[in-house]
Parts: structure tokens; C-alpha cells; sequence
């Protein structure tokens, strides 16, 4: 099956409208492409909606660490897990602007705060509201990962300046129970749906890697595709094989398989954000450039995601130089 561009709607501007129709017979067709002529699919794409060659910068920072009561099979903050990490409590203001401050001067244009939280409670959504408008009135753009949220609570953030909620489904549905037990599939697309009745957009993508097969990375791409209102971001994430967690051991991802992941992302979400996460360190540069040639256009800068290892700022300068992709500097662009 070929997909063509051609044939898609457009809006005034002249560029194609995304597809809402996709079945897993076109997303299998998509991953099923030889190589090439997938990447030009992608590539297509990409150059409607995104025809300069930048690359929008986050930073992520871990704003209350470990001591986590979900179980995900990957993640070295779970209270299941002994993988050595310290639990701390949720930092101080002033800490959380300090650190904003230096995202911002070494080319970031929004500042993601994680937390380790099933669900919040309310005064903990009151001190990180706190810290939502201080980064935001950095001039930053704002992006909060904290677990389940009910519709108070996306309206309080919403209230505070937050522009973007990341909430991820990690995987497809079928594959979600080898992953995640504390947390129901429905739950996770029930706080996705609080978060876009309160007006915030969305940062909602996946984990690869994980020894999902290729249907169950089909199924989390339809998935996310065919939302009510697809992701504005999309983070593709690379597993990190944490020692202690349960996945340690799982085989790697094939790095061309990736890149097609990447592409198939682009594809069905033209529109969007699709973003390089954690993993990028496990990455050469050769996979990082094909992958940002199928459609990448985001990256986090610093040398740590939440308590996993990220490539060095100069070092992902150094690459972007390379591919001569400039750093985004216009907030909301």
C-alpha cells in the first residue's frame, strides 16, 4: 500500500491537514516500506509543516524524585525496584527557577518538570503551580509530567501558565500489562482527555524497545494518530536498560527499526513534534541524523533526563553543527 500526499487536505496556508482515518492495515503498510522510500514519505511530511531545518530544545528536570508507588517495568524511580537511586522531595522554588535560568542561556526553549507522583495531591499541585508561573514568566515554555491528573487539576496548572502536559501511554494496549499493572490503559487516555478539556496541549508518545513487537509499535502510533486532537509533541523514547529494573536485560531495539518508528511518527503526525527522549546516549550519530532526517525535530538538552544519562549539551551542538540544524529560538514557533 502507498500513501500519497497528494491527496490530502489542505488548509489555507497550502499544507496537507493530517489524516484521522489511519486503520493498522496503513500503519503496517507504512513500517512494512523499504527504507528509503519510507524516509522520502517521511521526509515529505516533515517539509510541510516544518520547512526549516531547526531543532526545537527542551530540558527536563526532576523536580521530586523516586519513591514512585507505579511499577513500569523500566523506570529506576519505582518503589519496586532496588536500583539505587535516592528518593528526594519536591525541590524549592528557587531551585526550580535557578535551573530554568540555566536552561534558558544554554538554548532551551521550554522547561519540562518531572515528578514522581501516581497522582498529586493538592498541595503538591499548589507548589508546582508556583513553579509553573515563575518558569514561565522566564519566558519559557512550560511542560509538566506528573502522573494521573482529575479535571481540577488540569485547570490549576492550566490557571498557572503551563502550556504543555506530557502524560504517556508507554506502549499498545495489548502490551501494556507486561509493562504497567498499577495503572490502568483507560486511566492514562482519561487523564489525556482532562488535560485537553482544560486547553492545555498535549506532550503524549511512547517507549520503544521494550520487546514489544513491531504490531504493538503500529498499534501505540495509531493510537496517538487518532486521538480526538493528536499530540502537538511526540516523545519517542529509547529504552534505557536501568539496572535492577525488570527490563535490564531486554534486547535492544534495531537502530534502522527505530529510525522507521521515527518516520511511521512523522508520517501519521506531520503536524507535530516528534521528539528524540531518553535513549539518545545509547544512539550513534549516524542513527540520530537518519532519524532527524525521517522527521525528529526535537531534542532535550543536558547531561541527564529525570535519573537517566542524556548526551552532553556541547555534544548535541557539536552534532546539530555537523547536520548544520540550527537550534529553535523562537518560543511557541
Amino acid at each position: 500500500m502507498k500513501h500519497t500526499y497528494a491527496a490530502e487536505p489542505q488548509d489555507s496556508a497550502g499544507r496537507e491537514q493530517p489524516r484521522r482515518d489511519w486503520t493498522v492495515q496503513h500503519v503496517t503498510a507504512l513500517f512494512d516500506l523499504p527504507f528509503p522510500q519510507l524516509l522520502d514519505q517521511a521526509r515529505q511530511a516533515h517539509l510541510a509543516h516544518f520547512p526549516v531545518p531547526e531543532m526545537q530544545i527542551s530540558t527536563l528536570l526532576s523536580i521530586k524524585t523516586g519513591a514512585c508507588p507505579e511499577d513500569c517495568a523500566y523506570c529506576p524511580q519505582s518503589v519496586h525496584f532496588d536500583t539505587g537511586l535516592t528518593a528526594e522531595k519536591l525541590m524549592p522554588l528557587e531551585a526550580v527557577v535557578a535551573a530554568a535560568e540555566t536552561a534558558k542561556a544554554r538554548g532551551a526553549t521550554r522547561f519540562c518538570m518531572g515528578a514522581a507522583y501516581r497522582k498529586p495531591r493538592p498541595r503538591e499541585v499548589a507548589r508546582i503551580s508556583e513553579m509553573i508561573s515563575a518558569v514561565a514568566a522566564l519566558g519559557l515554555e512550560t511542560c509538566c509530567t506528573l502522573g494521573t491528573l482529575d479535571a481540577d487539576q488540569a485547570r490549576q496548572l492550566k490557571e498557572a501558565g503551563l502550556d504543555y502536559y506530557n502524560h504517556n501511554l508507554d506502549t499498545s494496549e495489548r502490551y501494556y500489562a507486561e509493562i504497567i499493572t498499577t495503572r490502568p490503559y483507560a486511566e492514562r487516555l482519561e487523564t489525556l482527555a482532562e488535560v485537553r478539556a482544560a486547553g492545555l496541549k498535549v506532550c503524549c508518545g511512547g517507549i520503544v524497545g521494550m520487546g514489544e513487537t513491531r504490531e504493538d509499535r503500529v498499534a501505540l502510533l495509531r493510537q496517538l494518530a487518532t486521538l480526538p486532537s493528536p499530540p502537538e509533541s511526540v516523545p519517542i523514547n529509547h529504552l534505557v536498560r536501568v539496572p535492577g529494573t525488570p527490563l535490564e536485560h531486554a534486547e535492544p531495539l534495531d537502530p534502522i527499526e527505530f529510525v522507521r518508528t521515527i518516520a511511521v511518527a512523522r508520517i501519521l503526525m506531520p503536524a507535530s513534534r516528534i521528539r528524540l527522549s531518553a535513549g539518545r546516549s545509547a544512539l550513534s550519530d549516524e542513527t540520530q541524523a537518519l532519524a532527524f532526517y525521517a522527521g525528529a525535530n526535537s531534542i532535550f538538552y543536558g547531561e541527564q533526563l529525570l535519573t537517566t544519562p542524556n548526551p552532553e549539551a556541547d555534544q548535541d551542538r557539536a552534532l546539530l553543527g555537523r547536520l548544520g540544524i540550527a537550534p529553535e529560538t523562537a518560543v511557541g514557533h
